[in-house]
């Protein structure tokens, strides 16, 4: 500040109330320094900043899921550069951790608030049962949280949700036109809050169809156990006629899977991803998914976070509801 005052000519205050954007100094002056403060590199300290209650200019990024399974899945990679290209607006910078479990993660925010470590955070993949509202409330600490549900609110935190149950019926919808009557759903964590929307969703268009052979299975997300369930269920007798993958790498590892066992898709077996990416249009036949822009939801969260810090209060944001888009990987159900 000092090397800053003498360069512009100002008191080392006037420095102070221009970097900070405080009334005190005209707009010229105001001008002048910031001017100077770039010509010499100067970056605020975030220490500095933590200490007079001004924020560090970071926000915190937790994801509690299997390290192994992270580096393949497309929706996250897309979530976060959506999630980055709002916060480089501001200059913020984004501190990613992986947690255990969820405790561990109620850990690490307890932690990075006792620290001053982040403004706010973005939470994800909500569960049935989940104490992170709850703590982020007590904690104080601004909060997005990413596909809860619209109706939970909490004074501190937004939502950002999608319509996981239309998404579902809409597949259930095609199916059903396809003449499908065995389906089985090989779902994501079973402890997720959407997983429990989509299952229950399933169930429901089942029972209003009528459709006595429809199922979902739980797995870790993994072209591990994407392929296992796969080989489980269309061992069975009688196998199903369409599979609903949860996401884009458990669908491609199903697709060779069903290939391996001399199914043919989708004249055998029609197979669908809740998760559209290129993946799906690499593969052959070209995997049938749910499209939508998940660096735009990525975007959505980031902006309602940056209107929380900002003093706005909590909101439920939607975004749109995914688009089936069908490409060759489904087609009208075998005769039985």
């Amino acid at each position: 500040m000092k090397d800053i005052a003498r360069r512009a000519g100002v008191s080392e205050s006037a420095v102070s109330f221009a970097l900070n954007g405080r009334p005190g100094v005209s707009e010229a002056t105001r001008a002048r320094v910031r001017r100077v403060a770039e010509q010499l590199g100067w970056r605020p300290s975030t220490a500095a900043r933590a200490l007079s209650g001004e924020g560090v200019a970071t926000v915190g990024f937790v994801l509690a899921r299997p390290a192994d399974t992270l580096g393949v899945d497309s929706f996250f990679l897309q979530l976060v550069s959506g999630i980055q290209e709002v916060l480089a607006e501001r200059h913020l910078g984004l501190l990613f951790q992986v947690a255990e479990d969820v405790a561990d993660e109620c850990a690490v925010y307890r932690r990075w608030w006792a620290e001053h470590r982040v403004d706010g955070v973005l939470v994800v993949d909500p569960r049935a049962e989940d104490p992170r509202p709850d703590l982020l409330d007590e904690l104080g600490l601004p909060a997005v949280v990413i596909g809860g549900a619209p109706d939970v609110r909490h004074p501190g935190l937004s939502t950002v949700w999608a319509d996981d149950a239309g998404a579902m019926a809409s597949v259930v919808d095609e199916l059903a036109a396809l003449g499908h009557r065995r389906i089985v759903h090989i779902a994501g964590l079973p402890g997720l809050a959407h997983t429990q929307r989509r299952i229950a969703t399933l169930r429901a268009e089942a029972r209003r169809r009528g459709l006595t052979e429809v199922r979902s299975v739980t797995t870790d997300y993994s072209d591990t156990e994407g392929a296992a369930v796969t080989r489980r269920v269309l061992g069975g007798s009688p196998a199903p006629t369409a599979l609903i993958y949860d996401n884009d790498v458990m669908a491609v590892a199903g697709l060779a899977t069903a290939a391996d066992l001399g199914f043919r898709v989708p004249q055998d077996v029609s197979v669908v991803s809740w998760e559209d990416s290129a993946l799906c249009r690499m593969v052959t036949p070209r995997l049938s998914a749910l499209s939508r822009d998940s660096a735009e939801f990525g975007r959505t969260a980031a902006r309602e976070l940056m209107a929380l810090l900002d003093g706005e209060p909590a909101r439920a944001v939607g975004v749109p509801v995914p688009r089936l888009t069908g490409r060759g990987s489904t087609g009208s159900a075998r005769p039985a």
